[in-house]
């Protein structure tokens, strides 16, 4: 499927273009907003090639990953970041991710992501499960993936190595029967 489009109440979900580098490093650059994730704060050349892989994979065939922007209507400017990519070990079921700009926190806005990347995965690409994983410390991302009809369903022990220690990983998924698209 390509390419994506999906718009809620304030935001808009689209494929990811070159010239996004710079609103991307916002976040992915960001300390603050890279303190739960994965990774350390990435360069702008990290950040370039993350974009270049994410827009050639957006045409591969078969599509095994949409990684798209997160556009707030109001202003047109791209606020987020949003990750489905299909599980080659499970039937029918991909992980997602998101993260936003710090400036763009406490507004409701990741649950919205959240929602969008959910109608992708249900009604686009006919999923039965996703599934998400946050820092155990991302009290935010666990209520934001609550709000959104996710379940948490439990924990990866040391699934994470960052900056040198193990960290755990929370599990959080939902099911086509459990999706409501209006909600």
């Amino acid at each position: 499927m390509y390419p994506v489009k999906r718009s809620r109440e304030r935001l808009d979900l689209r494929e990811l273009a070159s010239d996004d580098v710079d609103a991307m490093l916002a976040i992915y650059g960001s300390a603050e907003a890279t303190e739960h994730m994965s990774f350390a704060p990435r360069t702008r050349d990290q950040v370039e090639q993350i974009v270049a892989r994410s827009i050639a994979a957006a045409t591969a065939t078969p599509r095994t990953e949409y990684a798209l922007a997160v556009v707030e209507r109001e202003t047109a400017e791209l606020i987020g970041f949003g990750r489905l990519a299909t599980d080659p070990h499970q039937q029918r079921g991909a992980t997602m991710g998101f993260a936003l700009r710090p400036a763009s926190w406490g507004v409701g806005y990741g649950r919205e992501t959240v929602r969008l990347l959910l109608g992708v995965g249900f009604d686009d690409l006919g999923l039965h499960r996703v599934w998400g994983a946050r820092s155990p410390f991302n009290q935010a991302s666990a209520r934001t993936m609550a709000a959104a009809g996710m379940v948490e369903e439990g924990l990866i022990r040391e699934h994470v190595l960052k900056a040198g220690k193990w960290r755990d990983s929370v599990v959080h998924a939902i099911l086509d029967r459990e999706w409501r698209p209006t909600t």
